[in-house]
């Protein structure tokens, strides 16, 4: 799934290209994707003629706003990518299931082998308020230590399964919280409310370093990620502990291992991350 790096890279890249094109149609093979209005038909009513006015993330939601006060949303959930005009072609980039047809003459397409992205397009004000709900973001410049304690507290369970919790804090998950843990050096089956001070500054430092330098490399692309030219981003090579099952820990040497928590994949070395 596209978290916030991917998503990150995805919203710059259309600021770029998309900013100020209109919508003068839209198709698709996968009615379910759009999610509001239900039925497609007003939902390409409503969308044509919008202008787009500004792009931009919220945890791993990407938003158009547009003219006349409409917003469009877009979740890419597990498979889905954003792609415009002329992108690489590779086999992710083939499950073309919706497409937005701008005045310039170029198309907006979402790719998603599973179909499960989401698209809404809502009245501005109400999806703002919508997305009060989701926590708050990890780079923000007020995402101090101090706050990042602050949305921990009182919080029990895994440290993996709150990391990845949109509610506690957005745009964090299944890769970036077990390079964040191994970096860390803490058990992802840990529970949060026994993490003393200096395991949640490893944490809180590890998160900014990881999710910084995503973004710089554009992403991972282990999956179905690419960006809006079809490429992959480059995070692979830094990749620690996500997928490594079996393979030797960078920092010990120790056997990688993976277990299931709450239906997620948790990658981590026993050595150094111990419970």
């Amino acid at each position: 799934m596209p978290e916030l790096p991917e998503v990150e890279t995805t919203v710059k890249d259309l600021q770029k290209k998309v900013l100020s094109r209109t919508f003068v149609d839209v198709w698709t093979d996968a009615k379910k994707i759009v999610k509001k209005p239900k039925d497609f038909e007003e939902f390409r009513k409503q969308l044509k003629s919008k202008k787009i006015q500004k792009i931009w993330r919220r945890g791993k939601n990407i938003i158009f706003e547009l003219s006349e006060d409409y917003s469009l949303l877009i979740h890419q959930k597990l498979t889905g990518h954003l792609l415009y005009g002329e992108w690489k072609k590779d086999r992710v980039n083939t499950y073309i299931h919706l497409k937005f047809f701008l005045d310039n003459g170029e198309i907006l397409a979402l790719s998603d082998l599973r179909k499960f992205a989401k698209v809404e397009l809502w009245k501005t004000e109400e999806l703002l308020e919508e997305l009060e709900n989701l926590g708050p973001e990890p780079l923000a410049k007020d995402f101090v230590f101090e706050k990042f304690k602050e949305v921990l507290k009182d919080k029990r369970g895994k440290v993996k399964q709150v990391l990845t919790d949109q509610k506690v804090i957005t745009g964090i998950g299944n890769i970036y919280s077990d390079e964040i843990l191994w970096v860390a050096r803490v058990h992802p089956f840990r529970d949060v409310s026994k993490l003393n001070e200096g395991e949640l500054e490893r944490i809180y430092q590890a998160l900014k370093k990881i999710l910084k330098k995503a973004i710089e490399l554009r992403g991972e692309s282990i999956s179905d990620y690419r960006d809006p030219a079809g490429r992959k981003g480059k995070f692979d090579k830094m990749r620690k502990v996500y997928r490594r099952k079996g393979e030797n820990c960078f920092r010990c040497g120790t056997i990688i291992q993976r277990k299931k928590i709450a239906g997620r994949n948790a990658h981590f070395c026993p050595k150094c991350q111990k419970l």
